[in-house]
């Protein structure tokens, strides 16, 4: 709940100052732009500004933001806790059910912060099995079982992200036929000699096209390095949980 609040601020930030931005810079400047190369008799200019100005731009600006706040967001939870896996969460405990059982209240006792964390999650509920059940095997099942979990929950957790990607170049293809369809009702005007109107509707095909394009390549990017980081996350959560966790309860299970 309250990540959905975090993402429905950020998107309502991104819209505000996107905006603001495009109606006290962009547009007043790309108009001057325009219009000056009007009077000269010449094409609108491959400016930034130009490029930038359509409604379609200013929308996939907006959703890059967002995506990239998103995968930036979970970037950082995952790095912050990283250090968890240099630390023996079960430090103490020896050879012994009853040394385990306390261990399990210490993991439950950990602050929320910590005790929420995918590591500290699948280590406790393992350990929970093994003193339910005794057996290893059965263990190391709950382990695999977990982490699979946890990867499901990962992917669906960036649905959104790639939603946006597929998004951005669809409304940039919109932006594409609504430019073609301006220049072809100007055609007339550019079989007279006049090919300002037609250039500049193109223009509006082309720019919306690029900037998407250009948008969700950005995106599709910090998306593959926010799998890495949770494809390592999990690894190294299953590969904690075998280390720590297996090696003492196998023990416990030859005693």
């Amino acid at each position: 709940m309250a990540s959905a609040i975090k993402n429905t601020l950020a998107l309502v930030v991104s819209i505000i100052v996107v905006h603001l931005i495009y109606v006290g810079y962009i547009w007043p400047e790309s108009t001057q732009v325009i219009e000056a190369a009007r009077a000269a008799g010449q094409s609108a200019p491959r400016d930034l500004l130009v490029i930038l100005k359509d409604w379609e731009q200013e929308i996939c600006i907006i959703m890059m933001l967002w995506g990239t706040f998103m995968i930036l967001d979970k970037c950082f939870a995952i790095l912050k806790d990283r250090y968890l896996f240099n630390v023996d969460l079960l430090d103490g405990a020896a050879e012994d059910e009853g040394d385990l059982l306390t261990m399990l209240d210490t993991l439950e006792k950990l602050p929320d912060r910590i005790r929420t964390t995918p590591l500290v999650r699948t280590l406790a509920a393992s350990l929970r099995r093994f003193l339910i059940t005794e057996d290893v095997q059965n263990t190391s099942e709950t382990i695999d079982a977990n982490v699979e979990a946890l990867a499901v929950k990962q992917e669906a957790e960036n649905s959104m992200v790639r939603y946006l990607i597929w998004a951005i170049p669809a409304i940039g293809f919109i932006g594409t036929v609504r430019g073609i369809g301006q220049a072809l009702s100007q055609a007339d005007q550019a079989l007279a000699g006049d090919i300002a109107g037609m250039t500049e509707s193109l223009g509006v095909a082309f720019n919306s096209t690029f900037v998407a394009l250009l948008i969700s390549v950005v995106l599709m990017f910090l998306l593959h390095q926010l799998q890495r980081l949770q494809d390592s996350m999990v690894t190294d959560t299953q590969e904690y949980c075998e280390s720590f966790l297996l090696n003492r309860i196998s023990s416990v299970g030859k005693s």
